[in-house]
Parts: structure tokens; C-alpha cells; sequence
């Protein structure tokens, strides 16, 4: 048994297959952003009413996303938040809605986007806001 005349592994062989490895390696790692979302949220429609929508936290797009089941998606990048508040509230029937309110401006025009979100998914939600954007939610009201 010898050894393969034809092929060695020299140290110029071995150097380049481990630079290429660690530039896909770091491309891959660029790539790969931290995405967080929640399909259990409820925003209002141009009517008023409460329709199923999708939050996502995008540290690609550094923005918090959201995307209705019928309209137009709307993004607020992290930088153009100025607070965000939580708030629950009891309906008719004893169920508590739990609402995020996020105060933001757009050039020098402030806004204000209202999300109703589900009882499972606001404390996640809240975590991920604090973890994205490094804003706490004011708690307000009933939540204290």
C-alpha cells in the first residue's frame, strides 16, 4: 500500500482550501440576519377592523415589519421609534386584549401603529421588541 503519487496535501494546497472556507463561512454568517415573527397579531384595516396580520422583527432591514392578510405591509425602522407602550384590556365577555402601541415619526411627521396582539404571543413579542430595538415597552394601565 503506498501512497498516491499524484496528490499531497502541501501547505499552499491546505492554505487556500481554508481561506475559502472561512469567506463562505463569514458570507454566510453576514447573510444570515436575525428575523423574529408572530403570526398571531391583529391590526386594524382602513374600516376599523381587526384583520390577521404578521410582525416581524428584521435586524436585516432593522425594522419592525408588519404584514396584513389584505393591505399594505408597513415598516418602522428601529431608529424612528420614539417609545412603545403595553396595555391590556377586558372585554364584555372577561377576555383581555393585550395591545402594543408604537410611537414613531416619519421625517418630522409623528405616527402612532396600533397592534392587537394574541394572549400567547405578547410576552415573546414584548421580549423580541426589547431585544431588537433595545425599547421596553412602557407598561400602562391594567398591566401594572
Amino acid at each position: 500500500m503506498g501512497r498516491c503519487p499524484s496528490f499531497r496535501y502541501t501547505f499552499k494546497i491546505v492554505k487556500r482550501i481554508a481561506s475559502a472556507v472561512l469567506v463562505i463561512l463569514m458570507v454566510a454568517a453576514h447573510g444570515i440576519a436575525d428575523e423574529t415573527s408572530f403570526r398571531r397579531v391583529r391590526v386594524p384595516n382602513l374600516k376599523g377592523k381587526q384583520i390577521k396580520a404578521v410582525l416581524t422583527f428584521s435586524d436585516q432591514d432593522k425594522a419592525i415589519e408588519v404584514h396584513p392578510a389584505k393591505g399594505a405591509a408597513v415598516s418602522i425602522p428601529y431608529g424612528q421609534i420614539d417609545k412603545c407602550d403595553y396595555e391590556y384590556t377586558n372585554t364584555v365577555v372577561g377576555e383581555r386584549n393585550h395591545w402594543l402601541k408604537i410611537d414613531y415619526h416619519d421625517q418630522d411627521a409623528p405616527k402612532v401603529f396600533v397592534l392587537l396582539m394574541d394572549k400567547h404571543e405578547y410576552l415573546p413579542i414584548l421580549d423580541a421588541l426589547k431585544a431588537h430595538t433595545g425599547i421596553e415597552a412602557e407598561v400602562l394601565g391594567n398591566a401594572k
